[in-house]
């Protein structure tokens, strides 16, 4: 990229930063405690987002969307995260564009996509972990029978995030049974299920109130009825669909810890210079300054490979070990930044006013999910350094 290029790609990258805190500014921390009290769904900011076109990021533009780089929608979840806000209600309908942009049929792109970019659908609900498998994906037991120009659904889903306020979910599902199948990836296949038609009918949704708001719930399939022009590309090959659009989240997601770190690091900051303590400053002491200064390096370290695995998969490249290690990296920042941003606040970073404690419990989450760290470590282990298989 030409000098100019890069310029002027980094002051637009700029004006979107901008934009996101400006909008961000407006859903302060008191919008946030009040939801998190009552478990709610932030349905303001999420239809802020999308009225601005934020959500709309990664959709190209002759759908209507922004057309924008993995890069810029990076930037946009690590802005939210920063201002204190939490991305996490709408930022499946980034991730989960990569199947349908990459796989789905002229005619599937032309039914959906306008609808997502303009907010009359939502596109948040993502259905992969079942109860018996959690991270053994390829061992799901949720089928998909085809019958004339229909695939009958039986199964369960569960931690599928935003459910109860998604019109449609990316599903993934057995449509060839295990055992007859040569490679354990084959026979999986992806469907875009339209749940304003399906609730009551052929799917069932419980909420799960878990330690932070986020939403998630489990599903129940019943002879769910879902067209067959909406499954996405062939027919047992979704395993392979999904894995692009899992990149693009580790990517997405790996910015909101960097956000978060952010987030920390500035809040412990603020504090360490105004807080007196034994007549001066608590920021004035090394035993204050080294944990701060200390989860900035380690942030900043993290932000490095975020900003790679994003370029990385906007050039069409194979990005599977440093999409991974964004993640973990990055999660690993958010997390260590949590814990001194607590230890810095003392008995105040348990109040709910600061609301240390709400992003605390929020950034623990990403050292579970989407994929455990010790998932990460053994891909790492066996893909890139070539150690045997341990699972």
């Amino acid at each position: 990229m030409a000098q100019a290029e890069r310029s002027a790609a980094n002051e637009d990258l700029a004006q979107i930063r901008e934009s996101v805190r400006a909008l961000c500014a407006k859903f302060p921390g008191e919008y946030w405690r009040a939801l998190d009290r009552e478990r709610a769904y932030p349905t303001e900011f999420v239809a802020a987002l999308t009225q601005a076109g934020f959500l709309a990021a990664l959709i190209p533009e002759e759908y209507g969307g922004s057309g924008l780089s993995m890069t810029a929608a990076a930037a946009i979840m690590e802005e939210i995260q920063a201002s204190g806000c939490n991305g996490a209600a709408c930022h499946a309908q980034m991730y989960t564009m990569g199947t349908l942009l990459r796989h789905g049929s002229a005619a599937q792109k032309a039914r959906w996509l306008p609808a997502i970019a303009s907010g009359e659908l939502r596109l948040q609900a993502f259905g992969v972990t079942e109860p018996t498998s959690g991270s053994d994906t390829l061992n799901l037991r949720t089928t998909a029978v085809r019958e004339g120009d229909h695939y009958v659904i039986n199964g369960q889903k569960i931690w599928t995030s935003r459910a109860e306020h998604s019109d449609l979910l990316l599903l993934l599902a057995r449509t060839t049974p295990r055992e007859a199948v040569t490679r354990r990836s084959d026979g999986l296949s992806v469907f875009l299920v339209d749940m304003r038609l399906a609730q009551g009918t052929g799917i069932s949704i419980s909420p799960i109130r878990t330690m932070m708001n986020h939403a998630t719930t489990e599903l129940f399939f019943d002879d769910l009825r879902v067209p067959a022009e909406n499954l996405i590309g062939e027919e047992g090959q979704g395993f392979r669909y999904i894995l692009s659009g899992m990149n693009a989240e580790r990517i997405l997601i790996a910015a909101e810890c960097i956000g978060d770190a952010k987030w920390f690091i500035a809040k412990a900051t603020g504090y360490a210079k105004e807080r007196i303590v034994f007549g001066r400053p608590i920021g004035q002491n090394q035993g204050v300054q080294f944990p701060i200064a200390r989860a900035y390096a380690q942030m900043r370290a993290a932000e490095l490979m975020v900003g790679a695995a994003a370029a990385l998969y906007e050039a069409g490249r194979e990005c599977g070990a440093e999409a991974n290690m964004a993640k973990l990296l990055a999660a690993d920042a958010s997390w260590a930044a949590a814990d001194m941003c607590l230890q810095t606040h003392g008995g105040f970073g348990f109040a709910e006013e600061f609301d240390v404690e709400r992003k605390f419990r929020e950034t623990r989450l990403y050292q579970t999910a989407p994929i455990s760290t010790n998932l990460i470590l053994s891909y790492l282990a066996e893909h890139v350094l070539g150690l045997p298989r341990s699972y």
